[in-house]
């Protein structure tokens, strides 16, 4: 008589990191380590997004000649775009994937552990509004990304009837003169700040780097990070609004 080995087991989960990421506490480590990823591209695309303020020399935008260095990365050994796709957009797509994921998956797990509910008014620390935020934040992140993708890289007609591919000055400002997308942008990069700002001020907490000796200063990284970034972004709308940028 053959004996009841139970439920079959996922043989995926008998590889070792994901066994680790089936706890939370593993699942705790993807979120903050696939964050510091997108906070560093946060602060790349910000900083190039400024390439917008160098105009044009000889004729062409200086951030239209940086897009283009960007798909030809490493085109002396590799067909073009491929060290694009492959050690930038791809990595950037999982680390977005799995930050989604453990995200939610937290949650869950979160409400399933609480019995009952709180008897006194939860206690948020420093994080305060923006933890409350956080997952609207980045909800409203994520739709924008979508849009943001859909408007000024892949081009939907339906999305940026003016888009012209690889004229990343003329789409930026052709789309942000409109007031629609414009407050659209400005709503999204406030989402973004309070998104950005806890996460910054979290990851250290999330990593184990919870020690009174630097402590302090992770409410200041968190301010900085997110008013530096926030501001960047922020520069181009105003300035095209303004006519700095045309």
């Amino acid at each position: 008589m053959l004996k009841n080995r139970g439920p079959a087991r996922n043989p995926l989960m008998r590889i070792p990191i994901l066994s680790v990421y089936r706890t939370d506490t593993g699942k705790k480590y993807a979120m903050a380590i696939s964050g510091v990823v997108l906070l560093g591209f946060i602060l790349g695309h910000m900083i190039g997004n400024l390439h917008v303020f160098e105009g044009a020399h000889g004729g062409e935008y200086r951030i239209d000649e940086y897009g283009e260095e960007l798909r030809e990365l490493g085109i002396q050994f590799f067909p073009r775009t491929l060290v694009l796709w492959a050690f930038i957009r791809i990595p950037l797509a999982v680390a977005f994937l799995i930050h989604i994921h453990s995200a939610y998956s937290l949650t869950r797990s979160n409400r399933a552990a609480r019995q009952t509910r709180y008897q006194s008014p939860r206690n948020y620390l420093a994080a305060d509004y923006a933890s409350r935020t956080m997952r609207w934040s980045g909800i409203i992140v994520l739709l924008f990304l979508a849009w943001h993708l859909a408007d000024l890289t892949i081009g939907v007609e339906a999305v940026n009837p003016d888009f012209v591919r690889g004229s990343v000055y003329h789409n930026l400002v052709s789309s942000l003169s409109r007031w629609p997308v414009w407050v659209l942008y400005v709503a999204a990069q406030l989402a973004l700040a309070f998104h950005v700002w806890h996460g910054a001020w979290s990851l250290f907490q999330s990593l184990g780097l919870n020690h009174p000796r630097f402590n302090q200063f992770r409410p200041l990284f968190a301010h900085t990070f997110a008013v530096v970034v926030t501001g960047g972004f922020l520069a181009v709308p105003v300035a095209i609004a303004l006519g700095i940028v045309a």
